[in-house]
C-alpha cells in the first residue's frame, strides 16, 4: 500500500516546520534569558526556583544603568557608536580600493603585495598586539578615540574578498569607461565602486559588528573611564569584589540592541556579499 503524495508532502512540511521552530527557539533562547534576567532583581536571579517571567518587572534596572556614577554607560555607548560608525565605512572603502588595485591595475610587485596580505592573515593577533600598542602609545594614542579607531581600519581579509569580487567584474564595462576617457581612479569611482553595493553593505555591517564587540584592544588602550567603550563599561558589573547581575543583564540588553538592528537590516546584504565574493564553497 503506497502512501498518498499529499500525505507525504504534509509530513515533510510538518517535519520542516518543526525543525525550523526548534532552531528558532534555540536561537531566541539567549535573548529571552537576557531580557528576563534584566527585568528581575538580585533575589530573583539567585533564587533556586525557576520562573519563566518575573512577576514584578524591574524597569529601574535600566535607569540605574545610566545613573550609576561609577560606570559611565552613556558616554561609553557613545564612544562605541563613534568608533564603529567611523571604522565600518572607512575600513570598507580602504579595503575596496586596495582590492580593486590588486585585481585590475597591472603594477610591478602586485603579486608580492598580495602574498604579504595573505601572510598577515596567518599571523595570530596576539603576536601583533604588543607592537601595535607600542606604536600607538608612542604616538600618544592611549586614552584617545583615534587610538581606538586607527588600528581597526585595515582589514586584509576584506581586501581579499574585494579582490575576488573585482576579478569577476565584467571588463567590458571598464572598456566602455576607458573610451570615455576615464583613468583607473575614474573607473573605480564611477563604475566599480557603485557596482559593489552588496559587498560594501555586507562587509561594512560585519566591520561594524566586529568593532562594536571589540574588547581586548579598547581595554588596553582606553585606560581612563572617559575612553571606555560599552563592552569595557559592561565588564565592570562583574568583578572579583562585586557582582551586579541585574545591571549586567540590563547592560547586555542595551549593548546588544544596535547589533540586532544592524543584523536584521543587513542580513540580506551579508549573504549576498559573501556569495558574490568568490568564496562560494
Amino acid at each position: 500500500m503506497t502512501t498518498p503524495p499529499a500525505l507525504t508532502r504534509s509530513v515533510r512540511l510538518g517535519a520542516r516546520g518543526l525543525l525550523v521552530g526548534l532552531l528558532t527557539a534555540a536561537f531566541l533562547a539567549p535573548f529571552y534569558l537576557m531580557l528576563r534576567n534584566a527585568l528581575m532583581d538580585s533575589q530573583g536571579l539567585t533564587s533556586p526556583e525557576w520562573t519563566w517571567w518575573p512577576s514584578t518587572m524591574h524597569f529601574e534596572n535600566f535607569t540605574a544603568l545610566f545613573d550609576d556614577p561609577a560606570v559611565s554607560m552613556g558616554p561609553a555607548l557613545g564612544n562605541s557608536l563613534l568608533v564603529a560608525a567611523v571604522t565600518a565605512p572607512v575600513s570598507t572603502l580602504l579595503a575596496s580600493a586596495a582590492g580593486y588595485a590588486l585585481a585590475r591595475i597591472p603594477v610591478p610587485g602586485r603579486g608580492v603585495v598580495l602574498a604579504l596580505i595573505v601572510a598577515t592573515l596567518m599571523i595570530p593577533g596576539s603576536v601583533t598586539f604588543v607592537p601595535t600598542f607600542v606604536v600607538v602609545g608612542s604616538m600618544g594614542g592611549v586614552n584617545t578615540l583615534w587610538g581606538l579607531i586607527v588600528p581597526g581600519l585595515f582589514n586584509p581579509f576584506a581586501v581579499l574578498l574585494f579582490r575576488n569580487f573585482y576579478l569577476q567584474f565584467p571588463s567590458e564595462i571598464e572598456d566602455a569607461g576607458r573610451l570615455d576617457g576615464l583613468g583607473w581612479l575614474g573607473l573605480y569611482r564611477r563604475i566599480a565602486l557603485p557596482s559593489s553595493g552588496a559587498m560594501l553593505a555586507s562587509l561594512g555591517a560585519l566591520s561594524f559588528i566586529d568593532s562594536w564587540n571589540s574588547f581586548l584592544w579598547p581595554l588596553v588602550i582606553g585606560q581612563d573611564p572617559s575612553a571606555w567603550t560599552a563592552q569595557i563599561a559592561l565588564s565592570t558589573f562583574l568583578t572579583s569584589q562585586t557582582i551586579n547581575l541585574p545591571g549586567l543583564f540590563a547592560g547586555a540588553v542595551v549593548t546588544i540592541t544596535p547589533l540586532v538592528v544592524m543584523f536584521v537590516v543587513a542580513q540580506r546584504y551579508i549573504v549576498e556579499g559573501i556569495a558574490t565574493s568568490g568564496l562560494k564553497g
